[in-house]
């Protein structure tokens, strides 16, 4: 529901809210530009001594105003002819027009009203409350996606269309809000829908009846600073039962224009006071540079527009269509998805379908959206969960075991968790046996042992499906084919081999780059946008689950290149290893933020073996500004499976690499990378000193081996590896 709240308004009011914040970022500029051109005043001048500087130039002088930016305009009559000018309060001078710029005064109009008056009013108040929706549901989807508060500037992972979106609004929320707001508050304020704020002082009954005292001597004007004066406006000529009127931050009042005394005072309120702060917080005006700042803020919305707009339609794109969904709390069995790809929610899909043919009530959603309260007429709840990484949550169910660790279980509702997974990796579905715990620990009531799926096996998930329709007293068929994603054509160009002599043929697969249009390069879909480090997902001949692969090229090189070794039985592998120069594969990117090297000049340490050399090396080759590079590199047999030696010391002459150490594991001295670590145990403290970012590739033994040696290492400077992990200079790609 709330991200509905946050989408429709968002997508409806686009054209509005783009003019809306343009030409309120414009209008920011004016007072940092007033408050730079105006005329300083000097220490402790005195509204007596300003007025009467300006009456001596000006004898006609109706009216003074100072503006918040301090600025101090007069407005007089001189042979009937009324005029104005900005004055400089050291001489009462004019030193510049009164008149606003044309370009102000048109980009007023225009964020005021559209130049449609009072309708073009309500409108715009319409945009600001659109934009104040915006921000409100925007900040708690922020929340639900981070995981909570204190997660609020957490890294994220996904498209870049999603990490822009959310990485503007974090910075910019606040701003928006602020503005939406306060923008409120004044259009309520011009149609008079608030309590008058003014402080308005009785009209005195009894005035002097005299008139020409010198204003340098009245005692009502010689008290109050400039920096207080809002306006002063003077007696009608002639007039000797007119008064002056004072305006200042502290109330209004009437001074008698015959003996200079304050006749009556009317406080300034609380509410006149708030009515001058919201007009300070939205125009800026009396605080320059926070109006810039919310202008800068105010920028991020035709970003905010364009990157909601690409997150819209790859929504539509890769978007399951569940049909026949029903509300969660009318709902007899609630199905949650976690999902990193979407794949996940195409077996939601087809659970959903098979549920509801037996007559069920099904509610699918996101585990983000798990809101055990709405489960009014709930029977169960089945939780289908990818794992991403080293065990984390997957991007659809940030937040889930925060808000399970707080629900009480619900009772007589079980719960049954499906993990889905590749064994290649060594966190196979660790998310989902991590839930499983916690809602054991919450005393949730189990329907179904947890259950794991590897690659999305049409068997095992049948197999499950059975024997959740025992649990639920009846039968369950699944018939369910995964999803092929949307694949591109990889024509071979250049192969390198490795690796026979010590039975483990690998290969460096180098494939041209498929053509891509100028949306995908704008949008980074497909193959418009990877860098090393980066997974590309091969879809073999007679399977439709790919098998993925570390990228070690950019799309800077103009080539997409991985590194692959045969594996006995492996149909990618196998169909991979038989390729020659022209054959062509299926393939698709997949993103893989965790393991990029990131930007700044903070050193790195690389670390890899065998085929885990591939997106290091992407990395290297692409290391233009140079920082300082270290490599551990393990092999087998340098004569054999030495990978991209000949690059290696070309990259290292290019100032690419800095150092190399390679470990050895066949002949006389068998050593590992863990090994190679510990010899330069001085090299690995000092780059980690220097804020080094350590990055893993390879086995899942090798990567066990170099972690027990870094806590070695590291242990005694007082840097923990969880630590290092959860501050992101600690990353892994294991298999």
């Amino acid at each position: 529901m709330i991200r509905k709240l946050h989408r429709w308004p968002g997508l409806v009011a686009l054209a509005l809210l783009i003019v809306l914040t343009l030409s309120g970022a414009a209008l920011s500029l004016f007072p940092a530009i007033g408050r730079l051109s105006a005329v300083p005043v000097e220490a402790g001048l005195s509204v007596a001594t300003l007025a009467s500087r300006i009456q001596s130039v000006y004898p006609g002088v109706e009216q003074i105003k100072r503006a918040p930016s301090g600025q101090i305009t007069a407005y007089w009559f001189e042979d009937g002819t009324p005029g104005a000018a900005v004055v400089d309060p050291a001489s009462g001078q004019a030193v510049a027009s009164a008149d606003p710029s044309p370009v102000e005064r048109w980009l007023t109009n225009l964020h005021r009203s559209l130049f449609l008056g009072d309708g073009g009013r309500i409108t715009m108040a319409l945009g600001a409350l659109a934009m104040l929706g915006l921000a409100v549901s925007g900040v708690a989807l922020v929340l639900r996606r981070v995981g909570g508060a204190r997660r609020w500037f957490t890294r994220l992972r996904g498209p870049l269309a999603g990490r822009l979106h959310v990485e503007i609004a974090r910075i910019a929320v606040l701003g928006l809000g602020l503005s939406a707001l306060t923008a409120l508050w004044m259009t309520a304020s011009t149609f008079d829908l608030l309590p008058d704020a003014e402080a308005v002082a009785a009209f005195p009954a009894a005035v002097s009846g005299e008139m020409g005292a010198p204003l340098a001597d009245m005692a009502g004007l010689r008290d109050v600073p400039v920096a207080a004066l809002r306006a002063l406006s003077f007696p009608y000529a002639g007039d000797a039962t007119d008064v002056y009127t004072l305006t200042t931050s502290e109330g209004t009042g009437y001074i008698d224009q015959g003996t200079g005394e304050r006749l009556s005072w009317a406080q300034a309120g609380v509410g006149q006071r708030i009515s001058e702060t919201v007009y300070m917080l939205h125009t800026g005006q009396g605080a320059a540079l926070l109006g810039v700042l919310l202008g800068l803020m105010a920028l991020g919305v035709p970003a905010l527009a364009v990157t909601g707009v690409l997150i819209w339609l790859a929504g539509r794109r890769g978007r399951v269509r569940i049909h026949g969904n029903h509300a969660a709390r009318d709902a007899e069995t609630i199905v949650l998805v976690g999902s990193e790809g979407g794949t996940t929610w195409a077996l939601a899909a087809t659970l959903h379908k098979a549920l509801s043919g037996q007559g069920q009530s099904v509610h699918v959603a996101p585990m983000s959206a798990f809101a055990p309260e709405r489960y009014a007429r709930a029977q169960r709840i089945i939780v289908l969960s990818a794992t991403y990484g080293d065990g984390d949550a997957p991007a659809s169910a940030k937040g889930f075991l925060g808000r399970l660790g707080k629900s009480a279980a619900l009772q007589g509702v079980p719960m049954a968790v499906l993990g889905l997974g590749d064994r290649c990796f060594p966190a196979f579905c660790g998310y989902a046996q991590a839930l499983a715990r916690a809602a054991e620990a919450r005393g949730w009531q189990s329907l179904l042992p947890l259950t794991t799926i590897d690659r999305q096996s049409p068997q095992q998930i049948a197999r499950w499906g059975r024997a959740l329709g025992a649990a639920m007293g009846g039968e369950l068929e699944l018939v369910y084919e995964p999803v092929r994603p949307p694949s591109h054509v990889l024509r071979l160009i250049s192969r390198r081999d490795y690796g026979v002599a010590v039975q483990a043929p690998t290969a460096i697969l180098r494939f041209a780059r498929p053509r891509v249009s100028l949306w995908q390069r704008i949008t980074g879909r497909g193959f418009g946008r990877y860098q090393a480090g980066d997974l590309i997902g091969i879809v073999p001949e007679g399977s439709a689950v790919p098998r993925l692969y570390s990228l070690a090229s950019g799309q800077g090189e103009g080539f997409v290149e991985i590194v692959v070794r045969l594996h006995p039985g492996g149909l990618c592998s196998g169909q991979l290893m038989q390729m020659v120069p022209g054959d062509s594969v299926q393939g698709f990117v997949r993103r893989n933020a965790a393991f990029h090297a990131g930007a700044g000049t903070a050193p790195l340490i690389l670390i890899g073996a065998g085929t885990g050399i591939g997106p290091l090396a992407g990395i290297i080759r692409d290391n233009w500004l140079k920082r300082p590079v270290h490599l551990f590199f393990g092999m087998r047999d340098p004569g054999s499976d030495f990978l991209y030696d000949a690059e290696l010391a070309l990259w290292r002459g290019a100032g690419h690499l800095t150092t190399l150490s390679t470990a050895v594991s066949r002949g006389a001295h068998p050593s590992y990378v863990q090994d190679r670590l510990r010899a330069e145990r001085a090299e690995v403290v000092t780059s980690m000193q220097a804020g080094a970012r350590i990055m893993v590739c390879g086995g899942r033994e090798m990567a066990a081996g170099v972690a027990e040696a870094l806590a070695d290492i590291l242990t005694p400077l007082g840097l923990e590896l969880s630590t290092l992990k959860a501050e992101g200079r600690y990353v892994e790609d294991v298999y």
